[in-house]
């Protein structure tokens, strides 16, 4: 059965839409935008043309214009009994189902500015914290090597800092995955049922997305808009029945947005009542750069506010992705189905680069400070080129993250991709960070290169976008596979 948008939401959003006339055609266009970009997704049912036309303050026979040059267009369906249905004309190409890769993983890059992946380099620790790992820590070595949970030391450090944040943890509670993919496919096998409904943003973190569809859950999207997370919308969702809830509330990737306390306690509130489980992702919940909670004024993790809660980290963002350690903090009564379906999966993670890692946490100051430095600059470079280069362009500048969420003046992020890699630089286009449908005005742009490798990127997509037919605009994704 196909969702619904009440007639008050629908009017919000066509109010924040361009004007343009006749009245038909503008209702018409605005609601094509909404179902491009994602905030009225594919497969909602609108309201009817009466109601609609009641809530916009203009005739029935407007609406019914407007909703026939919609259909035609593609963008919505009409069947006799079932009203008008949003829709996509190729949803199947356009459904953000590929995983991200960077492209010398797969050795296509060829020498193109690589703007797919959203990681920083190592932190220059990284050589002594493998020394320091081998030298102090050769009695983990012995025996078997099995760590089903993980070496012990790492959890004790993990739920430290836990506790640190707000969330009180006994490194019983904590355990080391091969990366925080690893720790979403462990927690959907231990408490997820196959074909159950899955709450999440769009846009959405893309792999994350892939590693639980691969469980056989059903994603139901609630558009996430610039200004952040829409309760009510979820409230609704849950209403309509969902066991879980995928949420990346810390510098939300794509858009960089952070979830206040206040969100948070009223969300928790939404889940408990329909008791389900929240799956909170917050990989990038190091990743502040200014404001306040660069200064200390992170809102507390998602599991202080709802005891349900698996809270999924990993080492990638903060400290290095090559070392491929994720974990997963859950209440003591979950464990027990973890720990049981990390085993059907894998016998554990990498002793060594485990122990890396704790070594690379005793300077977590020191690495953090170098990260924030770079990043804050690499971030303000990108944008300060943007505005200069392409200043149709609109972006909001996050306070954490390592991306722009940037809005496009026309819907052409899949056709601006493929003319940005003739250009050799690789993006991933807005399509990709969606849950269901749409996104073709948005753009994901890292800035976690060197700043001259920032500002060569903008001049070659500059180039594209004033070379780009919009005559001839391809929609398909070039399905290059990115990471991060």
């Amino acid at each position: 059965m196909p969702r619904s948008i009440s007639p008050g939401r629908l009017a919000t959003l066509l109010d924040d839409a361009p004007r343009r006339s006749p009245a038909y055609r503008e209702v018409a266009t605005a609601l094509q935008m909404l179902v491009d970009d994602g905030r009225v997704p594919a497969g909602t049912r609108l309201p009817s043309e009466r109601v609609l036309a009641e809530q916009l303050g203009v005739s029935r026979t407007t609406i019914t214009r407007a909703y026939a040059r919609l259909v035609d267009a593609g963008f919505a369906t009409a069947r006799h009994g079932s009203g008008t249905v949003a829709a996509l004309p190729d949803a199947a190409s356009r459904d953000g189902r590929g995983a991200l890769m960077p492209a010398e993983s797969t050795g296509s890059a060829d020498g193109a500015i690589d703007l797919t992946c959203a990681v920083l380099p190592p932190p220059v620790q990284l050589h002594a914290a493998y020394e320091q790992a081998l030298s102090r820590w050769s009695p983990e070595m012995g025996g078997s090597g099995y760590y089903p949970l993980g070496v012990p030391a790492l959890r004790e450090a993990i739920a430290e800092d836990y506790t640190r944040r707000g969330l009180p943890t006994h490194a019983d509670q904590v355990m080391i995955t091969s990366g925080a993919i690893g720790a979403h496919a462990v927690a959907a096998r231990a408490h997820l049922v196959p074909g159950e409904r899955l709450l999440l943003d769009s846009p959405v973190y893309p792999n994350s997305l892939a590693s639980l569809r691969a469980h056989g859950l059903r994603p139901v999207a609630v558009p996430l808009d610039d200004d952040g997370w829409d309760l009510d919308t979820w409230a609704s969702a849950a209403r309509a029945g969902a066991r879980a809830a995928l949420l990346l509330p810390d510098f939300h990737n794509p858009t960089g947005l952070l979830m206040s306390d206040d969100e948070r306690a009223r969300l928790s509130h939404i889940l408990r009542r329909q008791r389900a489980l929240a799956l909170v992702d917050e990989t990038l919940a190091g990743t502040a750069l200014t404001g306040p909670a660069a200064d200390g004024g992170m809102p507390a993790p998602f599991g202080a506010h709802h005891h349900r809660t698996v809270m999924i980290g990993g080492a990638s963002k903060s400290h290095w992705s090559g070392l491929r350690i994720g974990w997963l903090r859950a209440p003591a009564e979950l464990m027990g189905p973890l720990v049981a379906a990390r085993t059907t999966l894998d016998l554990g993670s990498a002793v060594l680069e485990q122990l890396a890692l704790l070594e690379l946490m005793a300077h977590e100051d020191e690495i953090a400070t170098t990260h924030r430095e770079a990043a804050t600059a690499r971030r303000d470079v990108l944008a300060a080129e943007l505005r200069s280069h392409l200043p149709s362009w609109r972006f909001r500048i996050p306070d954490g993250g390592l991306s722009l969420w940037v809005e496009l003046p026309e819907p052409v992020s899949t056709a601006f991709v493929v003319a940005a890699e003739a250009r050799r630089v690789l993006l991933a286009p807005g399509p990709r960070f969606a849950a269901e449908s749409g996104l073709e005005r948005r753009l994901r742009i890292p800035f976690t290169a060197p700043e001259a490798t920032l500002r060569e990127a903008v001049r070659r997509m500059a180039a594209a976008w004033e070379a780009l037919d919009r005559r001839a605009m391809p929609r398909r994704d070039p399905a290059r596979p990115l990471i991060a």
